[in-house]
């Protein structure tokens, strides 16, 4: 008897192991649960829906994206299953491909064996077939050297001009052709001593200083690329830096009338009469002047110049790629033209305005000195500087004087701004501010900010090798941003200043491991780590994943401003 209870509670035992084996087994993993394919047309994205046995979707938890836009389409009826309408059977929808690149596809679905599943994301990217403005405008915005280096070899020469002319024509909205402005329209003053100039004569002026801005520009575009050196960087070491500098204050002091400097005077006349044979007097002195604007005062490490010495170094082509460099001079010398057509079209003729407009860019020569100086000097000793510039402007002007009447009260207002203006930089260089924009900022910053600065000492990001970042890496458990910097990049300053000052940004990289190196001394560390991650000039950041992998296509060349910096972040995987 007891045998054969045994034996009754065996076959019951194996029973139940063989019912719940089968139900287990017909539970189906997500991928074979749901199975969603697209398939493309010219215009159409068709995303197909094939369901495992028993399987069904919540028709409220599916959602398309594009990017990270939502994306409305028509989906079929869906049918009513305890109480919820649900996708039980195959279907499909159709998007619509326009500017589609990327589609996210999320559900929620349930099997009715018993088992639902987690929400579940599907991404597909799509080569996008844009149109020449679009495409145009998505690439001038393109912070990604490694991206615009491909166009090169993916898109046809006439395109690749275009494409860089549009760039030039960014750059040139931006601080990176500024200085050049004032150093141009003081060679079109001085010119116009004896009569008005003609709108030919400044227009061909312009013209002659673009382009040796243009060819000297390209010409060190092309170089850098084939010799893989880094000429601009060599352009402004502190002694080169030292030596331009006191340049415009000589140009300074001569537009304040103290001296006129000149060539020796058997040199003028020779000069003289073969200018005058050809109708282009001081030509020679407006070209020499364009090429070295050119290598003293811009352009800025941009992407698209980081994008086209990259491709020249890469695939040796130095024709395509100097030919984009120098259309893309071109059009950052747009607004330079515009000033010498407006010079001559609307100067008036010469008489006592010249010495007070003279007077103007000698001022602008020595904001262009301190400007430069800057990239050397300690942010105290520069705040100092530019107050010196501001309260000696306001006191030249005549701020405490009772001359002015009528409109010209006006003048000492805008002197009067300039004192107190002057003041708060001398008392931001007193306690050690840094920003021309927030003089005061030491005064009011509170105490947890203070030790937040002063965490971090310039030894903290210098003498990285490869084998050093790449060990920082590693011992990361959270994504990395690296940031290369140096002492004479201006937009470095401003990234500091604009972009990581700001307070999402800051929130933002608590979940990050922030890396700072400096390369200011161009050590053969610093070669290795720009030869090993293929990037050009500074500002460049990189970013790696929480696992340590590197992620060349958010790499980012030259300026970017919150918003956009954000944008990045938060497309890399925490």
């Amino acid at each position: 008897m007891m045998r054969f209870v045994v034996f009754i509670f065996f076959i019951f035992t194996a029973s139940l192991w063989s019912f719940s084996g089968a139900k287990s087994s017909s539970i189906l993993p997500p991928n074979e649960a749901f199975i969603i394919t697209t398939n493309t047309t010219h215009d159409t994205i068709s995303v197909d829906f094939v369901l495992g046995q028993d399987i069904y979707i919540y028709a409220d938890s599916l959602e398309f994206k594009s990017q990270k836009e939502k994306v409305e389409v028509a989906l079929p009826k869906p049918k009513k299953y305890d109480d919820e309408l649900v996708y039980g059977e195959n279907f499909r929808v159709e998007i619509p491909k326009e500017g589609v690149s990327k589609l996210t596809v999320a559900f929620e679905g349930c099997s009715s064996a018993g088992i639902c599943y987690e929400p579940q994301i599907r991404t597909f990217e799509f080569e996008v077939n844009q149109s020449l403005t679009q495409k145009i405008g998505d690439l001038s915005q393109e912070l990604n050297v490694g991206k615009i280096a491909q166009v090169f070899s993916g898109e046809s020469g006439w395109f690749i001009l275009l494409l860089f002319f549009i760039f030039g024509l960014f750059l040139s909205l931006t601080p990176c052709i500024f200085p050049m402005i004032p150093i141009l329209s003081s060679i079109l003053i001085a010119q116009s001593k004896d009569k008005k100039p003609s709108v030919f004569r400044t227009f061909f002026t312009s013209l002659v200083y673009v382009l040796a801005m243009a060819f000297t520009y390209t010409a060190v575009g092309v170089v850098a690329g084939l010799l893989g050196a880094d000429i601009q960087a060599a352009m402004q070491a502190p002694w080169v830096l030292v030596l331009f500098a006191a340049i415009f204050v000589a140009l300074a002091l001569s537009l304040f009338g103290y001296y006129e400097i000149a060539l020796p005077a058997k040199w003028q006349a020779k000069i003289s009469q073969t200018s005058d044979k050809a109708h282009t007097k001081g030509i020679v002195g407006v070209a020499i002047m364009g090429a070295l604007s050119a290598l003293i005062v811009g352009p800025c490490v941009a992407p698209p110049l980081g994008g086209a010495v990259l491709f020249i170094s890469q695939a040796g082509d130095p024709w395509l790629g100097g030919a984009a460099l120098f259309v893309m001079s071109i059009g950052m010398g747009v607004p330079l033209l515009l000033v010498g057509i407006g010079a001559g079209k609307w100067m008036p003729k010469p008489g006592g305005w010249m010495m007070r407009v003279s007077q103007f860019f000698g001022v602008v020569m020595l904001a262009l000195a301190i400007w430069m100086l800057s990239r050397i000097l300690p942010a105290s000793v520069t705040l100092f500087l530019w107050s010196l510039l501001a309260m000696g402007s306001a006191l030249y002007i005549g701020v405490f004087e009772s001359k002015f009447q009528g409109a010209w009260k006006m003048v000492r207002l805008l002197a009067l701004v300039l004192l107190l203006y002057g003041v708060s930089l001398f008392v931001g260089a007193i306690t050690g501010a840094s920003s021309i924009l927030h003089p005061l900022q030491k005064l009011v910053a509170t105490q947890s900010t203070i030790q937040a600065e002063a965490s971090l000492t310039k030894s903290d990001y210098l003498g990285y090798s490869l084998q050093r970042l790449q060990k920082e890496i590693d011992a990361s458990l959270k994504p990395v941003v690296v940031e290369f910097t140096k002492d004479s990049c201006v937009a470095c300053k401003e990234l500091e200043l604009l972009t990581f000052a700001d307070k999402k940004v800051k929130e933002a990289l608590e979940d990050f491991t922030f890396i700072k190196i400096d390369v200011t001394k161009n050590t053969q560390d610093d070669k290795e780590l720009f030869a090993h991650y293929k990037i050009f000039g500074t500002p460049n950041i990189l970013f790696f994943s929480a696992q340590g992998q590197y992620l060349p296509e958010k790499t980012i060349t030259g300026f970017v401003d919150a918003k956009r910096f954000l944008d990045i972040l938060e497309q890399i995987d925490k």
